[in-house]
């Protein structure tokens, strides 16, 4: 089992930081109407990430990150567990404390990429568990959402397993397209 973690190496953070500029700006636009319309910007509010499921939690420093994006300082972010960690239906996972419209504002973006990773990360740990003892390691491949290549690859990490190669750039390998398209070749 990879060490439960809360650090995103600096690719990882500058892919999240991408992500999230790219969600806000799908999700709120030009402003979140009715926050804006019902909320009034003194409000502070306190909440708690709670998993819906049993799993393994991947993501709470990107979770943390929407917050710190929309408006930094704002928004007190404290994780509950660290990424890796095995967690349980029912557990609190993160308690969040500030300003009540940055709160309802990220909310949806950050549950939105905490669920994801975490999903990558649980299926992950449900193959590396039903490997463990084998000798054999589970890898992932290059097949992900485009824009989340690095963090699934983290999450798949906190899930502990292992990174294959991050792109067509960083290693070498012959499939069976390459190998159709020699035998098609002319010339």
């Amino acid at each position: 089992m990879p060490p439960a973690t809360d650090e995103l190496g600096p690719e990882e953070r500058r892919d999240a930081c991408t992500i999230i500029k790219l969600g806000l700006a799908e999700d709120v636009g030009p402003g979140d109407i009715t926050t804006a319309a019902t909320v009034p910007p003194e409000i502070r509010a306190h909440a708690t990430i709670v998993a819906r499921e049993p799993g393994v939690i991947a993501g709470l420093p990107v979770a943390a990150l929407v917050f710190d994006t929309l408006a930094p300082g704002a928004v007190l972010f404290e994780p509950l567990c660290a990424d890796g960690t095995r967690i349980e239906r029912g557990q609190p996972v993160a308690r969040l404390e500030g300003r009540a419209k940055v709160l309802l504002t990220g909310e949806r973006l950050a549950l939105n990429l905490l669920q994801r990773l975490s999903g990558t990360a649980t299926l992950t740990r449900r193959f590396v568990d039903a490997v463990a003892g084998s000798g054999a390691a589970i890898y992932d491949t290059r097949k992900t959402c485009p824009g989340l290549r690095r963090l699934q690859k983290y999450a798949v990490r906190a899930g502990g397993g292992r990174n294959h190669r991050f792109g067509l750039w960083d290693a070498g390998l012959i499939k069976d397209n390459h190998i159709a398209a020699l035998a098609h070749a002319t010339g």
